[in-house]
């Protein structure tokens, strides 16, 4: 606990959205929806890859990694939310508040970096067909994956720790779940180095991710051009197409949020963003990466046809 000006912090209060109790039953009931559905997709994604030798690929290897990170960033921050739109005290401890929004950004981060490998496996698939599968090997993958997930643990962890140990001078977030520059506000000191590396940061892997994506695709377009066959190229993009998709909402997202003016700012578009961005894309993952695949339907199919068999 913190104490300054004689306030102690030892929870926080998250305002969300305010509006009547027939809103709240609307968004309760949409949440609640949205999040059995997209763990039951991403859940069943999962299972059907590991179990199924037939998509013991790179690329959905990828997809299961992805649907794992999903699955946390859903669970971290729209149960609590639900939980508190009928909360006489819709609070969070301030331990339980900085490890969400931890496991928040530790996710979104991944995320980002993962569908960034993502697209540089697309662009050895199809630039590089007949090399692919002796330079998407296991070890290659792996590393990979670790690439995407631990920079972002370890960068992470120290700044929301140096955070979590400033003086607040209050403990009420406008905000539904505890979004970092929501909690910043509340600080009492001059935190404006603090502001700057972490804009600084974002901005760093952003135009990273985005520069390596690009180049990724421009690959990919010079290499279906030279296809002799229209059919070739329809089906080479569109195993691009839902790859595309998730890219645009995640950098749609982070744009928005990050790059635009100060005098633009609105806490309440603020809180829009960031809540269609973490529900929409654990949603849409299992739908517009697999279920749609012909691949992972037959799969599933089978899997099903099985399970009706015993």
């Amino acid at each position: 606990m913190e104490e300054t000006n004689g306030t102690i912090v030892d929870e926080f209060i998250l305002q969300g959205f305010p509006g009547s109790v027939l809103l709240h039953t609307v968004m309760f009931i949409a949440l609640l929806v949205i999040y059995i559905v997209t763990l039951a997709g991403n859940i069943l994604i999962i299972i059907i890859v590991s179990m199924d030798y037939r998509l013991h690929l790179p690329m959905y290897f990828f997809i299961v990694c992805l649907s794992c990170l999903e699955v946390i960033a859903i669970s971290t921050v729209v149960p609590k939310f639900v939980i508190i739109l009928f909360s006489a005290t819709p609070s969070i401890s301030k331990v339980g508040c900085f490890v969400q929004s931890y496991l928040f950004y530790f996710t979104s981060t991944a995320d980002l970096l993962l569908l960034t490998v993502m697209s540089i496996d697309r662009c050895v698939a199809i630039c590089c067909p007949l090399r692919y599968s002796s330079i998407m090997i296991n070890s290659i993958c792996f590393g990979l994956m670790f690439g995407c997930l631990i920079p972002p643990f370890f960068t992470l962890l120290y700044p929301t720790i140096i955070i979590s140990n400033l003086p607040f001078c209050g403990n009420v977030l406008n905000h539904f779940f505890c979004e970092t520059t929501a909690m910043l506000k509340l600080i009492c000191i001059d935190i404006s180095l603090i502001k700057l590396n972490s804009l600084f940061s974002s901005i760093l892997i952003l135009i990273g991710c985005l520069l390596i994506t690009t180049v990724s695709y421009l690959l990919i377009v010079i290499t279906v051009i030279r296809l002799p066959t229209d059919t070739g190229r329809q089906k080479t993009f569109s195993t691009c197409v839902s790859h595309l998709t998730m890219l645009s909402l995640f950098f749609g997202s982070a744009i928005f949020i990050l790059i635009r003016p100060p005098k633009e700012y609105s806490v309440e578009t603020d809180k829009v963003v960031n809540l269609v961005s973490t529900v929409l894309a654990p949603l849409l993952n299992p739908f517009v990466y697999s279920l749609r695949n012909q691949k992972v339907k037959k799969c599933i199919q089978d899997a099903f046809k099985q399970i009706r068999i015993l």
